[in-house]
């Protein structure tokens, strides 16, 4: 049996003053994923969420959730929906517990229980103005409030920004318990990567304004290696590896991270240049950084090791 996609995206453009900041990006998310949405500053991951949520409006292309126009949500669908952005703003008077009773009374279904659970384990006191508190504070806040109607897709850009660890371990838990039933999906912008490995099942990546990678976390994991690479003769600037992100040549060394990896692959490197080839994980941030084409530490520094 078909089913909708929760997100579903083609072929989106969105320019500002004849510059395209999104150009031609692609993505579906269906009922369930944890998608992690990656990408440097200016990448157009804010852009995105907002032509997604009908915040602004495509130049071309398609954007739908719950397989309705993004520009054009009726209010049930809105009511499944839980959005956090990067700026929140709550009527500063308002103490917390008010601002909770504020937001609730737009919802037919919201849950007290669950919002009162949350707002006890992140140590919000319910009496405090919204006004003074800090920024984490206020980026706790803002998620509760976004979560407790429990939506169906819960849109995050950037919410823990501004929080300690212990705040963050926190909050992630939170996620996996919402998505513990496989009905709710949740769309994640961060540039914290670490949090993302935790909880993503899968990962979009976009650079300059296209989607560089989309697939299954698992998948990329298994996919991007690094190899270091020792033979007793120089080694070739040149070294005609297949799906070959990234290579650095250091006499009879090297480093070389591949996209595609098999365990033939390294036989044939192994054979053709008489080196033995020792195969590495990155994490994501490793990966990320590969892909993004922006150096990283170990480039200039591990190639002799």
């Amino acid at each position: 049996m078909m089913t909708t996609p929760i997100i579903e995206i083609q072929n989106l453009t969105k320019r500002f003053d004849q510059k395209d900041v999104l150009n031609g990006v692609d993505l579906t998310i269906e009922q369930g994923q944890v998608v992690g949405l990656l990408g440097t500053n200016g990448s157009g991951k804010t852009t995105l969420i907002k032509c997604l949520l009908g915040l602004l409006k495509t130049t071309s292309g398609t954007c739908s959730i719950f397989g309705e126009d993004a520009w054009d949500l009726s209010a049930q669908a809105k009511s499944r929906l839980g959005y956090v952005s990067q700026e929140f703003a709550v009527l500063p008077w308002l103490t917390v517990q008010a601002a909770t009773e504020y937001i609730g009374a737009f919802y037919e279904h919201w849950d007290h229980q669950l919002v009162s659970r949350l707002l006890a384990e992140w140590d919000l006191d319910i009496k405090q103005r919204v006004g003074v508190l800090s920024v984490g504070q206020r980026q706790k806040l803002a998620v509760i409030l976004a979560m407790g109607h429990r939506p169906e897709l819960l849109i995050l850009d950037e919410p823990v920004a501004s929080l300690d660890p212990l705040a963050r371990r926190r909050f992630l838990q939170s996620l996996i318990d919402f998505t513990e039933d496989e009905k709710h999906t949740i769309l994640f912008s961060t540039h914290i990567t670490s949090d993302l490995e935790r909880i993503a099942s899968h990962v979009g990546m976009l650079r300059e304004g296209e989607m560089g990678y989309w697939g299954e976390m698992d998948s990329l994991k298994n996919q991007v290696k690094r190899l270091r690479i020792h033979a007793k003769e120089f080694l070739p600037a040149t070294m005609n590896i297949p799906g070959t992100i990234r290579c650095h040549v250091d006499g009879e060394h090297a480093l070389v991270t591949v996209s595609e990896m098999d365990s033939e692959t390294v036989n044939n490197i192994s054979t053709r240049l008489e080196a033995k080839v020792s195969v590495e994980d990155l994490n994501l941030e490793e990966i990320f950084l590969e892909l993004s084409g922006i150096s990283s530490e170990y480039e200039t520094a591990g190639a002799s090791r």
